[in-house]
This record gives C-alpha cells, sequence and structure tokens, in this order.
C-alpha cells in the first residue's frame, strides 16, 4: 500500500501511479492530495489543489451498498457517501460514513446505473485526529467480463471477477498528531478520463490499528462524468 507523507500544515502532493483502465496505449493515474489542518479546515471543503465538493455529480443517484463490513450505528448510512450533505464541523458522525469500531475497513460499491466516461472521482474527509486520513483503494467496471461478479467479498480479489484497480489512496502523513483536519483527494487520468465505468468498488483500510477507532469519517465521494 503506497504511502504517503505530509509536513506541512497544508500540503498538496501529486502521486503518479500506473493506471489500468487506459484504451489503448497505458496511461498516467494522477491522485493528487489536499489537507487542511484543524485551524484551517471549513464548511466548504474548500482546498488548493482539489475541486469542491459536488452537490449534483454521476454518483448523486447511484445505487450504494456495503458488500462487506459494516456501517457504524452512530455514523450516517453509506448513501452519506454520495447525498451532497457536508458536515459543518470536525465531528459530526451523522453526517459521515465510517465503518464500526476496532473492524478491519469495508468494501463499498457504487453502481451508477450505467456506463459513463469518468473524469475524475473525487473523496473527502473531515475529523480532528486519527479519523481524518483516507487509506483506501478504488476497483472500477463497465460490468462486461464475463466473469464479472457485481459484489465481491472482501475475500474475493476483484482482479479475478473482471475489475481494474484504478488507484491506492493513502493519506497518513509520518507524524500522525498533524493528520487532524480534512483531506481531499481527487483522481483523474493524464488523457482526461478513467475509463468507461459503470460499477465502483471502494477497500477502505483503517488508519491506524492503536486503538478500535481508525476508521476514517468520509463525508462525500464525487464522480464527475467526462
Amino acid at each position: 500500500m503506497m504511502q504517503v507523507y505530509a509536513t506541512a500544515q497544508r500540503l498538496v502532493l501529486i502521486v503518479i501511479v500506473a493506471g489500468l483502465l487506459a484504451h489503448g496505449a497505458q496511461s498516467q493515474t494522477r491522485v493528487t492530495i489536499a489537507h487542511n489542518d484543524n485551524k484551517s479546515a471549513n464548511p466548504e471543503f474548500k482546498f488548493a489543489n482539489v475541486p469542491l465538493p459536488s452537490r449534483d455529480d454521476a454518483a448523486t443517484h447511484a445505487r450504494v451498498l456495503v458488500v462487506d463490513g459494516d456501517a457504524d450505528g452512530n455514523g450516517g448510512d453509506v448513501t452519506a457517501l454520495t447525498d451532497g450533505v457536508l458536515p459543518t464541523s470536525g465531528d459530526q458522525p451523522r453526517r459521515n460514513f465510517f465503518v464500526t469500531a476496532g473492524s478491519g475497513g469495508a468494501r463499498v460499491l457504487i453502481d451508477l446505473g450505467k456506463t459513463m466516461n469518468i473524469a475524475a472521482l473525487n473523496s473527502y474527509s473531515w475529523h480532528p485526529n486519527s479519523r481524518a486520513p483516507q487509506v483506501y483503494r478504488v476497483w472500477g467496471s463497465d460490468g462486461s467480463d464475463v466473469s464479472f461478479l457485481s459484489e465481491p467479498k472482501a475475500n474475493v480479489d476483484p482482479r479475478t471477477v473482471g475489475w481494474k484497480v484504478i488507484a491506492t489512496v493513502d493519506t497518513r502523513s509520518s507524524d500522525e498528531d498533524k493528520d487532524g483536519g480534512q483531506f481531499g483527494v481527487s483522481i483523474t487520468d493524464d488523457k482526461s478520463s478513467l475509463g468507461r465505468i459503470r460499477y465502483l468498488l471502494f477497500d477502505f483500510y483503517v488508519t491506524e490499528v492503536a486503538d478500535n477507532f481508525g476508521n476514517t469519517f468520509y463525508s462525500e465521494i464525487d464522480v464527475i462524468a467526462k
């Protein structure tokens, strides 16, 4: 899993990873990470290098479900990821989706309802401490593979059932005391399209294992159609 280290109050890192959803020649997937610390966090989720969250994107009316794992009962249900309703402070559980305390993460499906060209995937999180960083892998599929399985459990490698990895994200820093606040992530491609995709699969991982509260407060995931 790729580790990205942030060392300033507000830092934007661009990580280039191999993109596997390009048509024709292989392209490069770009993961842009922005951080507002607790002092600079704002209700608008305004970042230096990541777009503002959208209230009406391709995921707004998508089918969203937890394929494996459990949502924490203290938070919003999984539709909080796509409802366009953002938290207005750093600790509003009901306006975030997060996995039950003590669990090892979750796998979440977003079904857009139809195949479309995706220009960007943007994710946002907000918490005062260790639940702010984002650590996940996202997969994509158009559903056309003969072996395609739309809801693979966590013990199934998505590559074996018609999925391709889009990107791996890890916004943690080398100093976890500086990880509180807001994170924005934008996943794009140097050819302006991540591919023709209907299904997105997110593997959410814990940010730390020192206690049971290492599950990120995910505020929103936007899917931007080309």
